[in-house]
């Protein structure tokens, strides 16, 4: 394989190599701790090793039942929240045509149950009326607010344009082993069915059934993507390639020395959910104890012109690791033009990724004169195997990163704070005392 790399060279301005060998022995010991299941959360700890425990079984059974939806259903939409949409989002928008959506072929992949939108719903059901659409629906218990609308929604509508028969047909449920209220559903329905195991959490879940059946609904490799994960899985756990280990001490080191923002960066369009899959991991892993860095992203060179005058001279508590994609798929150059009105004749004949190459160069240099410590993790190109190795190594790191926080990384407390609060406020049944006590509060 064509691997990816790190580079930490332009941080040692802030924290020397030593600073950042001075974290080996620990971070030796949280690595250790994901394998022998000895860490804070060891009971969600079944990403670990999953894409070499991955059967070809289960992938021909997604791969089959991916392309009954393709060849069925104009649309499907992938229906869930959190990790159970970030991850196959991220992915299908990395590998696809940014025009997809124009395009005529194979069916889209939309999603919904990700919010809470109501003119988002309107919009979609109405998109759908009169099409043939399945629905992948995504949830451990089946009760989570914001895919439970959208299910209960796009079932009905499926149900009246489809009749129940064909319906079950177009339905797939990705959910618990044996309870919940999905399971429960699918079960009383005959829906065809995919489980997401109780080791692995959502946010970790994207080489699951989770998310790589709506990646091969969208016509992606899953086996090269599992691939590329499986391969850095033996890199990393064997010791061969420590890069996911140095990055998660690396950003240990730096928040260490006051800086508190870490900045995912890329200069792809297609790579914009994959910042937005990134964020979800490290915040909802490391946002304990009121400890933690805070995960940002941005994607340049569009938000060089917003963001990039802050990074650039704004408040030093602030890192980047920035993507950079070697080879891209197509190439274009730069016409000459006899007016040159533009004055861009100096770069005609160039490819345009060569002028982004160069953007992004002078931004690092810029940036690392202005004081914000950069990492490069250099990608070999946009595909499947990539992807999967990169979906590896920012996991393996994550688990690393939080141990070395001490901190639980594969819990999420925090989310239910507002859950609890929106139940009050609704006055769903077992929250009578939590209801009139906000009351009480938004009567002062």
């Amino acid at each position: 394989m064509e691997k990816i790399q790190l580079n930490i060279s332009d941080v040692l301005a802030t924290v020397s190599r030593a600073d950042i060998e001075a974290l080996a022995p620990e971070a030796a010991k949280s690595l250790a701790k994901l394998t022998d299941h000895s860490g804070l959360g060891n009971d969600f700890l079944g990403w670990v090793k999953l894409p070499t425990s991955t059967d070809e079984k289960l992938l021909n059974d997604i791969e089959a039942t991916a392309k009954a939806l393709r060849e069925d259903c104009e649309y499907v939409v992938a229906i869930g929240i959190g990790g159970s949409y970030l991850g196959a989002k991220a992915v299908i928008e990395a590998l696809g045509n940014s025009f997809a959506a124009y395009l005529p072929g194979a069916p889209k992949v939309l999603f919904a149950g990700q919010n809470i939108g109501e003119d988002y719903l309107y919009e979609l059901q109405q998109l759908l009326k009169g099409r043939k659409f399945g629905i992948i629906v995504i949830s451990k218990s089946g009760t989570t607010t914001e895919p439970a609308i959208a299910f209960r929604l796009l079932k009905e509508q499926l149900e009246q344009q489809a009749g129940k028969d064909e319906a079950r047909k177009r339905i797939v449920a990705i959910t618990d082993a044996k309870r919940g209220a999905l399971r429960t559903l699918a079960t009383s329905e005959g829906y065809k069915t995919f489980v997401i195991e109780d080791n692995v959490g959502g946010r970790f879940s994207v080489l699951t059934p989770v998310g790589l059946l709506p990646i091969a609904v969208a016509g992606y490799d899953i086996k090269a993507l599992v691939e590329g994960a499986r391969e850095m899985e033996k890199a990393t756990l064997s010791g061969k390639d420590m890069s996911a280990v140095t990055y998660a001490m690396t950003r240990n080191a730096l928040y260490r020395a006051g800086k508190k923002i870490e900045i995912l960066v890329n200069y792809n369009p297609k790579l914009h959910f994959f910042g937005e899959w990134w964020k979800q991991l490290y915040g909802e892993s490391e946002g304990k104890d009121h400890k933690g860095i805070f995960p940002a992203a941005v994607d340049n060179s569009t938000d060089l012109h917003s963001m990039g005058q802050w990074i650039q001279d704004g408040e030093r508590t602030i890192f980047e690791t920035v993507i950079s994609v070697a080879e891209q798929k197509y190439e274009v150059r730069i016409p000459s033009d006899d007016d040159n009105l533009d004055g861009l004749n100096y770069i005609a004949g160039k490819r345009v990724d060569e002028v982004n190459k160069m953007a992004e160069l002078g931004t690092k240099l810029a940036h690392v004169d202005g004081g914000v410590p950069n990492m490069q993790l250099v990608v070999p190109a946009l595909t499947e195997n990539a992807l999967g190795q990169m979906i590896y190594f920012f996991e393996a790191a994550c688990g690393v990163s939080g141990y070395l926080l001490e901190v639980n990384p594969f819990n999420q407390p925090g989310v239910e704070a507002y859950k609890k609060n929106m139940f009050a406020l609704l006055e769903k049944p077992g929250y009578e005392a939590e209801t009139a006590a906000i009351k009480q509060r938004l009567e002062k």
